[in-house]
């Protein structure tokens, strides 16, 4: 599985698991049938475990908006990229904007993409 598609599949899965009572493992089931990505694995697992204060991080960064106003897609790719840019030393933060933008382009729409953008160049 090359890491855009584990992406995509990562946030399909942490989409399932928010506002939900699923664990993790039932949501991985629903996205994923066979083997496990382990790139894709560590994305939902490691944000799934790191929520709280991947929510922390982000809450300091928004303006006029709180996590939970969020729309649910663009929470969604927020906590993916930041649990990245937090947690992942070996993506460059380039590409996990871009990766992220792009992920807003698959599942938001054009303006889910910038308004993602302004929030994590807040993370440089």
């Amino acid at each position: 599985m090359k890491r855009r598609e584990a992406r995509e599949k990562a946030i399909q899965t942490l989409f399932q698991l928010d506002n939900s009572e699923l664990s993790v493992d039932e949501a991985i089931g629903y996205i994923v049938d066979g083997p496990l990505d382990s790139f894709y694995e560590q994305l939902v697992r490691g944000t799934a475990e790191h929520v709280a204060e991947i929510d922390n991080e982000l809450a300091n960064k928004l303006e006029n908006w709180s996590i939970d106003r969020l729309p649910k897609i663009e929470r969604t790719v927020l906590r993916l990229a930041v649990y990245e840019l937090l947690y992942n030393e070996e993506v460059p933060n380039r590409v996990i904007l871009n990766e992220a933008i792009e992920l807003c382009k698959t599942f938001g729409d054009e303006k889910s993409g910038r308004f993602v953008n302004g929030v994590l160049s807040k993370f440089h």
